[in-house]
């Protein structure tokens, strides 16, 4: 059984979350929802919310029979979502081009088979 969550245009760069993304994967839900806890960054809030999303997404399809210690991350990646570009003023009256880089984050849970 797959659990799938997504979230769309959070306002970090997916260059800042992909580290923090590529040290959960295949872990159980429990282990990386305890690793991110402890982390001591604000990047990792959202993708505590996709995950706790996902395990929702998980009980509710076996409903309400599952625990934290018998699911684990199949899949989690973080794709680039559009670019908010806006200009500052810079040197001798131009204007320089700022870009704001969103992110796309998806998760895939899975049961462990006995």
């Amino acid at each position: 059984m797959q659990a799938i969550a997504k979230s769309k245009y959070v306002r970090i760069s997916p260059f800042k979350l992909r580290p923090i993304i590529n040290v959960i994967r295949g872990k159980s839900f429990a282990d990386s929802k305890s690793f991110l806890k402890v982390h001591s960054t604000k990047r990792v809030v959202p993708i505590i919310k996709v995950l706790d999303s996902a395990y929702a997404n998980a009980k509710d399809l076996s409903s309400g029979q599952i625990s934290p210690e018998s699911i684990f991350v199949k899949k989690i990646f973080v794709d680039q979502g559009p670019t908010i570009e806006y200009a500052k003023p810079a040197a001798m009256g131009r204007a320089a081009v700022q870009r704001k880089r969103l992110s796309n984050i998806t998760v895939v849970l899975e049961t462990k088979e006995k």
